[in-house]
């Protein structure tokens, strides 16, 4: 009499197979998750930054944006003189900081620049994972937007 199915041993080798394969490939998930995180911060932080550029020139009135790391969630709040037009929530994983440090707000005017001296730099980083990633989001004196991601924090 023959029987049909698979063996105890046969079950095992395939189990043990899969374990290999899953313990190569965790760690490159974990990469490309920290990775995207960075990316997509990145990106909602230059959106939010061209938002109110476009605001205030549409507007023609002063717009900031604020980057608020001492409330749960931190957000990016981009606000007029009198209101409060956006607001975006950051991930707990992420961390951004600002150069110069003493910045607290971009402040967009209605003449296509920003207020103060120096350039703003963003640097986003990732906590969540052993290998951190970094993006950067500048806003020049004469507003102009760029993000670059590429490095480690």
């Amino acid at each position: 009499m023959t029987s049909s199915g698979f063996t105890l041993i046969e079950l095992m080798v395939t189990i043990a197979v899969l374990a290999i394969i899953v313990s190569i490939a965790a760690p490159n998930i974990s990469t490309q998750l920290a990775n995207q995180r960075v990316k997509s911060t990145a990106a909602t932080l230059a959106n939010a930054l061209k938002e109110a550029k476009v605001e205030s020139v549409v507007r023609r009135q002063d717009i900031r944006v604020i980057y608020n790391d001492s409330i749960t969630p931190r957000t990016i709040t981009i606000e007029n003189p009198t209101a409060v037009l956006n607001t975006y929530d950051i991930s707990d994983d992420i961390t951004i900081n600002v150069t110069p440090s003493q910045v607290v707000a971009v402040t967009f005017r209605p003449n296509r620049v920003i207020s103060g001296d120096d350039e703003v730099v963003y640097s986003v980083c990732d906590n969540g994972s052993s290998n951190e990633m970094l993006g950067q989001v500048k806003v020049n004196k004469i507003a102009n937007i760029s993000a670059t991601h590429s490095g480690s924090c």
